[in-house]
């Protein structure tokens, strides 16, 4: 038997029941437990998962995923741990009795979460816009724009360059300010329907449109719906489109 356990996650009211050969390069899934709380396992050597090749670094990061997200739909709540968290023996006590030691020591905090994160479930919720609809808009409603564009129609051509360029200025700043606008208005959209959320980077420009906002949130499975009924609101708008994805465990939530 190998010597060291890979851990996926804490759950609660374990049992004994295994999972089946569903780890990382299809290793036996089980439980380790101390009282009514656990975690999911698999025997390995007491060395990191590593590899040049990034296609298995990619399959071994997929299966960690698949076991986490099985182990939520069974047991309902789950602390996930990050990939390769791995556990050794010692001179004392082998893998598996560290292990319990360790939850003995963060019962009470274990337990606590395991409470916090019952029944919730993290979303993903993306907001773009598409910037030339955006800019058309603002070239109408805004009297600045509207008098230089007029402006340039009547200026020889060397000199109407030179305006279409501070007139594109302007609209970039304008547009600056419009997405900070909407963000705002947004995001208190958003987040009087969740339990928490986190602001994540900007991705890259997707064809004609761009993203605006990219957010994780956490809430109560059964309170999606409200969610997405108000994410549905935003994406009507003609200058706007929303992708909402999940439901995941809650990766980004525990710590």
């Amino acid at each position: 038997m190998s010597e060291a356990r890979y851990i996926y996650c804490v759950i609660d009211n374990c049992g004994k029941k295994t999972l089946g050969n569903i780890g990382l390069e299809n290793k036996k899934v089980y439980p380790i437990s101390y009282k009514d709380i656990g975690v999911l396992v698999h025997d390995c050597l007491p060395q990191p998962y590593q590899s040049e090749n990034q296609e298995t670094v990619k399959s071994w990061l997929l299966s960690h995923e698949r076991v986490v997200e099985k182990a939520w739909k069974k047991f309902k709540t789950v602390l996930p741990l990050s990939f390769d968290t791995i556990v050794k023996p010692d001179k004392e006590n082998s893998a598996e009795e560290n292990i319990r030691i360790w939850l003995r020591n963060e019962y009470k905090d274990m337990k606590q979460k395991l409470s916090q994160f019952k029944d919730k479930a993290e979303f993903g919720v993306q907001v773009f816009w598409y910037p030339k609809l955006v800019a058309d808009r603002l070239m109408d409603s805004h009297q600045d724009l509207k008098s230089m564009n007029k402006e340039i129609q009547s200026k020889p051509i060397g000199t109407a360059y030179l305006y279409k360029q501070k007139l594109d200025q302007k609209i970039r700043t304008h547009m600056v300010e419009e997405s900070k606008k909407c963000f705002k208005e947004f995001y208190e959209k958003i987040k009087v329907k969740v339990e928490d959320i986190k602001v994540e980077k900007i991705k890259k420009p997707e064809n004609e449109k761009q993203m605006l906002m990219n957010l994780t949130c956490l809430l109560h499975r059964e309170k999606s719906k409200e969610l997405g009924d108000e994410l549905e609101k935003i994406d009507e708008e003609r200058e706007f489109s929303v992708r909402f994805t999940g439901p995941w465990p809650p990766y980004s939530f525990v710590s």
